[in-house]
């Protein structure tokens, strides 16, 4: 029963964090709205695998090497930070390109690219890592049981997942992809400067 507690908690505190805006949804709903629902899902499964990742280091001890290792740290805040950067560079540029015809513009996605972005979209912000390892520290018990490696990164995987696959079906529906089609090159910059903000929030760890 005490473990129920605990994965509960764990869950809730997770659901809450994935609900949160940042980069990772941005880029969900754009590959959504932008491209089409099944993109919006695997950029999710994509997100997803990153959280279960950083979840199953957080267990590991992820925290302490990190805060052990400040350089280390740094180094990965600057990586992601940059590459946020890039991202937003990408969508700025082609802010202006209209979208015809979604088979054109799928084409030039594939499945196992919107994947890969997600998933290194999520990788990309370290600050994740010492989120979770923070919450696995508060409401772990001193001794964890073997099983917990396997179900944590489940579970962050699972809620991350599900949250980003949630809101792909939510705006790839016709009515939303409707008006951004219509307002796109004000939809973009404006995703464009978000992600910029997070980009140098990340690597001048601005408040």
């Amino acid at each position: 029963m005490e473990s129920f507690w605990i994965l509960g908690s764990i869950a809730f505190a997770l659901m809450l964090g994935a609900m949160s805006p940042g980069p990772t949804s941005i880029y969900v709903a754009k590959n959504s709205i932008a491209i089409s629902r099944k993109h919006g899902l695997y950029t999710a499964f994509g997100t997803g695998t990153g959280a279960a990742i950083f979840g199953l280091l957080a267990v590991l001890g992820l925290q302490a090497l990190l805060l052990a290792v400040p350089s280390a740290y740094l180094a990965l805040k600057i990586c992601g930070g940059l590459y946020l950067l890039w991202l937003a560079y990408k969508i700025i540029k082609h802010a202006k390109e209209p979208i015809e015809v979604d088979q054109a513009v799928s084409s030039q996605m594939s499945f196992r690219r919107a994947f890969t972005t997600g998933l290194i979209t999520q990788l990309a912000n370290p600050k994740i890592a010492i989120v979770l390892a923070s919450i696995f520290t508060a409401l772990l018990p001193k001794d964890i049981p073997t099983y917990y490696y396997f179900v944590l990164p489940l579970l962050c995987f699972f809620i991350d997942a599900g949250w980003c696959s949630l809101v792909a079906v939510a705006l790839s529906a016709e009515k939303p992809r409707r008006v951004y089609l219509k307002f796109k090159a004000v939809f973009d910059r404006g995703a464009g400067v978000v992600m910029t903000v997070l980009g140098l929030k990340l690597i001048f760890g601005m408040k």
